[in-house]
């Protein structure tokens, strides 16, 4: 049930008004609401607190009203929330109501729906500057996040606050935020509800404390011969993870005999671990700063370290300036950064060795920290660029304070930062891993003890630690999330040091006496030029990965996957996805027979729409990607894509070029050599591979150069949206790629090698990839198939991805949409999990059907039946935007298929852990959705 509630604007700022039903009440001095007329029942907007329903505003400035707000006591799902808090919404006669096109309230203007036809006729995708944006914030958020998923997906919990915006943004949502905060439209008087009953104590939660002899004893365990870390399956040393069991080992047993070990192979790994341009060149910072603070807290020399002058090579190597100079130095963001720090972390680290070191951090270098501080008090975990959208995370923000305290001279920001987290502590005593979450981060709260404590709030830090006991495993490690069940060297180490009551600023352990050699000599060289045997099972199960897709709950009658909807209507960009990953594997190629055949009949689903009808072929609104991306599965099938459907598909790619822009407000033609009604770089990309694919290179030269035209000159990666909005998109550059890299010649060799070298950059510590819905299974997995075109020299990036698909593959088969957020089985991450994981590209895609049967297909009056519990149906209500889908392009958030790159949308799931987030706010969209 809900009631919309008004907010009238005012010249210079905001008055807001609460009318709660009869009765008004003035909460605030800046800030009134008005109570408007809603077409469902309406809950009492003060029902709706910090611990019951949520909170929905619709901002209709653009068109003279004011800032509406309602309130639904029950909502399930974020578009339940705006019907039943008062509000109307209309979507695109393409892609049916679950994208909302039209919002209108009874309480402005008689319930006019805005925007009106006059203005957008909501037959496809609106434009990317003109349509309504989803934002949300948390208990305890006091700015908006962009959802990372549509309104039918999104499940509000208790005092969530969502907001609409009309407007233009891009897919990351790095623009076009709401111009008032989640506490000028909470109830209760706008005061953010705090996230503990003691908010300057910390939460009341039952003592705990963390067994950290036994945490140490399994960070041992997971030594190689004493010494060093190895990733699985690998015999390369994983130094990243041996310098964190190295400080675990500190904070738990100071000076010991297996520390010393430990320390010593690391010397030994100077050259490789922080020199590996060369020795004369400069370091990675992170890993240098690293090595420094090892020695420092072994009371080791960091300036004669494995033959290096450690805090000498990073004051030597700091950024003049970053791309705003005209001439950006690689490795450089920005004025201030050390060289090759690229997160926030490495910045941090650097400067903490150099204050350890007793040498003054150079100028430039602890203010750039300063410049990543968001407006609620988090640090992003990524050095932005400056101007960039900021959305920090408890970890980064926990190690920053710790810093910058440090460092002294930084009160304000260190008071700001400090705020943040008592903030973000949630009622568990847990930190979450990003803004919006409710759910814990074994590593983010481990920081945020660590920093607490230090900072002087020793009760908040208790309770943070209590939690962390809580989730402490049999065998003495910790996972990454609340309820984690593998352990983790990453969430184990921060752990240690909270719970000895330490951190890196003051860790000390005294040297052993003697000190006692390791048992096999340290390795002195780098790693081997030589690309590993990737060791048999690495990767997902893709025999289980298709048994999911395949599955009769999912693939409806054999023949094609629906929209979510429940109504039959296919969703024709996730079905061609999952026949691409059917043809990449061939582990079922009658039900790839089965998909195909349904297509090339025409494709007509259970509302009578067609294969045609979502492509717009031969109609005056045909999306050149998704006639490219129907024409594409044909080749690779080896049917013709002449005759496919009863449609040349490649003579009407070619009829969607466009010669030069449209004018408004014609927005079919972006630029000369785009597609039709294609607004992203991925539906640009299937259009050129259909038509190269066909024979057709000369007709695909304007289209090419198109493409080639958006990479960033700069960092090699492409954007997601066509026209550009200036983010950089790991799912789009593999596409663009891969594309390029079919194109006969060698014109773009050398942009394809530069992409490569920038995705590769992008891979998080365990194997995944920055995606717009955080940690992303689609943007791994398109990275496989991307750094597959140069397999050898990517071949430990492509290990570890696929590592990362593997953990985020459940039980039913299926894949998660990414690896923090809402869990289950969805099919479109699935679909592109279990084809990417293969590494085949697009552009070499073939998959013969000759000697197959497709299935029987089942009587169109016999439901599907589906088990309780039976988790293989879960990915069917989800249509995710983080994977390929159509060749069209959709916008962010606008309903169940929202923030897509292709006129009929998807939907995203929330972000992860500290870069993730943060990586997620400088890329913008991760080219998700209906491509």
């Amino acid at each position: 049930m809900g009631t919309a509630q008004q907010q009238d604007r005012h010249v210079g700022k905001k008055r807001l008004l609460s009318l709660l039903t009869a009765a008004a009440v003035t909460f605030a001095a800046s800030v009134a609401f008005v109570t408007g007329a809603g077409p469902a029942a309406a809950d009492p907007i003060a029902e709706c607190t910090a611990t019951k329903g949520a909170i929905v505003a619709v901002d209709f400035g653009p068109f003279g009203g004011d800032v509406v707000r309602g309130c639904d006591t029950t909502p399930t799902t974020g578009y339940e929330l705006l019907h039943e808090g008062g509000f109307t919404t209309e979507g695109t006669q393409h892609d049916g109501d679950g994208f909302i096109c039209r919002i209108g309230t009874g309480s402005f203007n008689s319930g006019t729906q805005y925007p009106t036809p006059a203005t957008e006729d909501c037959v496809l995708t609106p434009q990317a500057t003109a349509y309504w944006s989803y934002w949300i914030a948390s208990p305890g958020q006091d700015s908006w996040s962009y959802s990372p998923l549509g309104a039918m997906s999104r499940k509000p919990q208790a005092g969530d606050v969502d907001a609409w915006v009309f407007g233009g943004t891009d897919v990351g949502g790095s623009t076009g935020r709401p111009t008032f905060t989640p506490d000028e439209v909470r109830a209760g008087g706008g005061a953010t509800p705090g996230p503990t009953e003691d908010p300057t104590g910390g939460p009341t939660v039952p003592a705990g404390e963390i067994d950290v002899p036994a945490a140490a004893r399994w960070v041992s365990g997971q030594l190689r011969e004493g010494t060093h870390v190895v990733d699985e399956g690998s015999d390369t040393p994983n130094d990243f993870l041996t310098t964190e069991a190295a400080y675990a080992l500190a904070a738990a047993d100071g000076k010991s005999p297996a520390l010393d070990k430990v320390a010593a192979h690391l010397a030994g790994r100077t050259d490789a671990y922080a020199y590996p341009a060369g020795a004369d060149e400069p370091p990675a910072a992170p890993a240098a700063a690293r090595l420094a603070l090892l020695a420092e807290i072994t009371e080791g020399d960091p300036r004669d370290y494995g033959g290096h002058d450690l805090l000498g090579d990073l004051v030597k190597n700091v950024c003049p300036a970053g791309p705003e100079s005209g001439s950006p130095t690689p490795g450089c963001t920005a004025k201030g950064d050390f060289h090759g720090a690229t997160y926030t972390d490495g910045q941090a680290l650097a400067v903490l060795a150099l204050l350890r070191g007793g040498i003054e951090p150079p100028a430039g270098t602890e203010e750039r920290l300063t410049r990543l501080i968001c407006q609620d008090g988090s640090v992003t975990g990524i050095l932005l660029s400056p101007g960039e959208y900021c959305d920090g995370d408890p970890t980064t923000t926990g190690l920053v304070a710790l810093v910058l305290d440090e460092a002294g001279g930084h009160e304000a920001a260190v008071a700001k930062m400090r705020t943040y987290l008592k903030k973000a502590q949630l009622s568990s005593g847990a930190f979450p891993a990003y803004n919006g979450s409710t759910t814990g981060s074994v590593a983010a709260t481990a920081y945020a003890a660590q920093a607490l404590r230090a900072l002087g709030d020793g009760d908040a830090a208790d309770a943070a630690v209590a939690w962390l006991s809580r989730e402490q495993l049999d065998g003495g490690g910790f996972g990454l999330d609340e309820g984690a069940t593998d352990a983790g060297l990453y969430a184990t180490a921060p752990a240690v040091l909270a719970g000895a009551g330490t951190d890196l600023v003051r860790l000390v352990a005294k040297a052993s006496e003697p000190t006692v050699p390791p048992t096999t000599p340290p390795a002195t060289g780098g790693p081997t030029t030589k690309p590993t045997t990737r060791p048999p099972g690495v990767g997902p199960d893709l025999k289980k990965g298709v048994g999911f897709l395949t599955h009769p709950a999912n693939l409806l009658q054999g023949r094609y996957y629906d929209d979510g909807a429940g109504q039959g209507q296919a969703e024709f960009g996730m079905t061609i996805d999952g026949a691409f990953a059917l043809a990449a594997t061939g582990h079922d190629n009658n039900a790839l027979r089965t998909v195909v055949d349904f297509l090339s009949g025409g494709g007509k689903d259970g509302t009578g729409r067609t294969l045609a009808d979502w492509s717009g072929i031969g109609g005056k609104h045909a999306q050149g990607g998704r006639i490219g991306k129907a024409a594409l599965l044909a080749q690779a099938v080896e049917r013709d894509p002449r005759d496919f459907g009863g449609r040349d598909l490649i003579a009407a790619v070619t009829d969607t070029v466009c010669e030069k822009p449209s004018t408004a407000p014609d927005r079919s033609c972006p630029a000369k050599g785009a597609y039709t009604y294609s607004p992203s770089v991925f539906a640009q990309s299937l259009g050129i591979i259909a038509q190269v694919r066909a024979g057709e290179e000369k007709a695909a030269e304007a289209p090419i150069a198109y493409l080639a035209s958006l990479q960033h000159a700069s960092s090699g990666a492409w954007p997601s949206l066509i026209p550009s909005t200036g983010d950089s998109d790991v799912d789009s550059t593999a596409m663009a790629a891969m594309t390029l890299d079919l194109v006969p010649g060698d014109a773009h060799a050398a942009a394809v090698d530069k992409s490569l070298a920038w995705i590769a950059a992008r891979q998080l510590p365990d194997g995944g990839f920055p995606g717009a819905s955080g940690n992303s299974v689609n943007s791994a997995a398109l990275a496989v198939q991307g750094l597959s075109l140069d397999a050898e020299k990517y071949d430990r990036q492509i290990t570890k991805a696929l590592k990362f698909l593997a953990s985020q593959q459940n039980k039913d088969g299926g894949f998660n949409v990414a690896k923090e957020g809402q869990r289950g089985s969805d099919i479109r991450a699935s679909a592109q999990a279990v084809g990417g994981a293969t590494g085949i590209s697009f552009g070499t895609l073939t998959r013969s059907l000759e000697g197959t049967t497709p299935n029987p297909v089942p009587s169109s009056s016999t439901p599907a039946i589906v088990t309780p519990g039976d988790s293989a149906g879960g990915g069917g209500g989800i249509v995710n935007a983080d994977g390929p889908g159509d060749g069209g392009g959709s916008l962010a958030s606008t309903g169940a298929q929202a923030l897509g790159l292709a006129a009929a949308a998807a939907v995203l799931v929330l972000a992860g852990w500290r870069t993730v987030v943060a990586a997620r706010n400088r890329r913008g969209a991760a080219a998700g959705g209906e491509r």
